[in-house]
């Protein structure tokens, strides 16, 4: 009897699912073994292994969960939300809003994406334009609805995507994110633990065996051995501190962000400082996101060195911040230091081609930007009409009007005590030793970009601490000068008063002492010669109270008018 060719198509198929089945079971099989070593290498390998079952069977659960564990174990954060952001909810709420935005749009959209489907029993011919034996719908509304599906499904299928997705999130950055997926896989950890406790006797109570990568042997253990009790509550309480964390970054945040928009620069400054500055390590990306803000509050509280130091920061952390390069060009602009100015502005420029030649913002999908990408060609051409008027600037010769006394923070006419003070405590902030000293307290999404970061801070930091050195030089050059012109004042302006006094003294002499010509009479003689011993002071003529008193009363009855001489001897009155 021949065999239908039908039939025969049927067993082919359920023969080649049965033995890729078998495949991708052993290669999970493997892959947990491996992962059970808990070495490094051995999980590489077992990546390797689930991926080929994952390209055999793409929607395998347990092949996708212990891949994302792998990759969280190994600190591979950045291919974890890769693989799971369609599970991110910032990225889906900006997906929901660009459609949204895009509704004009939406006809020609649709045209595209009509589909024609086989007949269906209620079909209705009521369209007279249109086939009735035909009906269409939207791939991407079709897409909305799957993905709210299978997030809906998520606790059915396993809360393991919110808590691995969660912890990657925190420690890319998307605090927020992390946030929400942790409380939500935490609730339904807990969840699915009270219904799994409810079912069970108390005989055969045990807790639940979720797959970790750091007790993946209780999964492939036989089925007589009892799974191991602590899996599921230290996990839970990694997660708990993690939350407690999470939150604590946040509400500093949110106090400094209020406090700068409220004005208090100083207060922000507080509060940014002590997320930096914390005992505890904060992702690379929320850090680099906090030097920023904080350079903002510097630069409003008008202290432009901090506020440079900041945006190096970001831009050793961020390479592509495109708030960083704008800040501290605008800075360098405000200190009229026009070529490290127009060096950002280059730079600048050169990122704004990237993004228009590849389409997209720099960065992967899920990455926070403050930019939309629409905005960019407008923001070039005015940057390309800003960088030829600082290269005319530059060309009439406005390069060496530093500004110093704004980039130490000083006021015109300061002292040297004060510049010696300013100085030193920048100094001491913005070393080249210390520039690395921020990274200790940074943790990374990828160790491999340690020594590019170390690389870029130190380069930043020796430009602005040469340029903190030349402006002390000149600031302290200034005030050399001033004080030299302030000495020679000084001393002309006391010359002058002692030619003044002399002048003074003089003349009431000369009124306190006539010498008239017709008068020949020994009281003239005597008058002339008590002058003559009140103008020399170191003359031994008259000494002592008495003869000094003697001499006043013969010049008062000389000048009132008698003129009898007094007969006076001036041996007896030498004393």
């Amino acid at each position: 009897m021949a065999v239908s060719p039908c039939l025969s198509v049927n067993d082919q198929k359920k023969h080649w699912w049965l033995s890729n089945r078998k495949v991708v079971d052993k290669y999970i099989k493997d892959a947990r073994s491996l992962i059970a070593t808990h070495e490094q290498s051995e999980i590489v390998s077992a990546l390797n292994l689930l991926d080929a079952a994952l390209a055999i069977s793409p929607r395998i659960e347990v092949a996708l969960e212990l891949k994302a564990r792998s990759l969280l174990y190994l600190r591979r954060f950045k291919d974890v939300a890769d693989l799971l952001q369609d599970y991110i909810p910032s990225l889906k709420m900006s997906g929901d809003d660009s459609g949204s935005v895009s509704s004009d749009n939406s006809s020609q959209h649709l045209s595209r994406e009509r589909i024609k489907l086989l007949p269906s029993n209620n079909s209705s011919s009521d369209s007279p334009g249109r086939d009735p034996s035909f009906k269409c719908f939207s791939i991407s509304e079709l897409k909305k609805k799957v993905m709210a599906g299978l997030w809906k499904n998520c606790e059915k299928e396993g809360q393991w995507r919110c808590l691995v997705l969660g912890q990657a999130c925190c420690h890319l950055g998307l605090m927020e994110d992390a946030m929400v997926l942790l409380q939500t896989g935490k609730r339904l950890a807990s969840a699915a633990f009270r219904r799994e406790s409810v079912c069970r006797s108390d005989d055969s109570f045990s807790f639940p065996n979720s797959i970790t990568t750091l007790d993946i042997s209780s999964a492939t253990a036989p089925p007589s051995m009892p799974p191991r009790n602590p899996t599921f509550f230290s996990e839970s309480e990694n997660i708990s501190q993690l939350l407690s964390h999470i939150k604590l970054l946040i509400r500093r945040r949110t106090a400094a962000i209020a406090a700068l928009d409220a004005g208090l620069f100083s207060e922000a400054i507080r509060h940014f400082s002590k997320i930096v500055d914390g005992r505890r390590p904060a992702p690379q990306s929320f850090l680099a996101e906090c030097y920023m803000q904080r350079a903002f509050a510097y630069k409003a509280a008008g202290r432009i060195a901090e506020s440079i130091s900041d945006c190096n920061k970001t831009l050793a952390l961020d390479p592509t911040c495109i708030q960083a390069l704008d800040t501290r060009a605008s800075l360098l602009e405000t200190i009229r230091c026009l070529p490290d100015c127009l060096h950002d502005l280059e730079h600048l420029k050169l990122l704004y081609n990237t993004i228009l030649r590849d389409r997209k913002l720099p960065g992967p999908a899920w990455k926070r930007h403050y930019v939309r990408y629409r905005e960019i060609p407008g923001k070039l051409c005015a940057l390309t009409t800003k960088i030829q008027q600082l290269k005319q600037r530059v060309a009439s010769g406005e390069t060496g009007n530093v500004d110093y006394y704004a980039l130490i923070g000083l006021r015109r006419g300061c002292s040297r005590s004060e510049l010696d003070r300013a100085h030193l405590l920048l100094c001491l902030r913005h070393k080249p030793d210390k520039a690395t000293n921020f990274i200790e307290r940074c943790e990374f999404a990828d160790e491999r970009d340690l020594d590019s970061i170390k690389d870029r801070a130190k380069m930043s930091a020796l430009l602005l601490y040469r340029l903190l050195q030349k402006g002390y030089s000149s600031v302290m050059s200034t005030i050399m000068d001033e004080e030299a012109a302030e000495k020679q004042r000084k001393k002309a302006s006391a010359a002058l008063q002692a030619a003044q006094a002399a002048a003074i003294q003089v003349q009431q002499t000369q009124h306190s002492n006539p010498k008239p010509e017709h008068e020949a009479s020994p009281v003239s003689s005597c008058n002339n010669k008590s002058k003559n011993t009140t103008t020399n002071s170191n003359t031994n003529v008259f000494q002592g109270v008495f003869c000094r008193d003697l001499t006043v009363v013969g010049n008062l009855l000389s000048q009132v008018g008698f003129n009898r001489p007094l007969t006076v001897k001036y041996e007896a009155l030498s004393c």
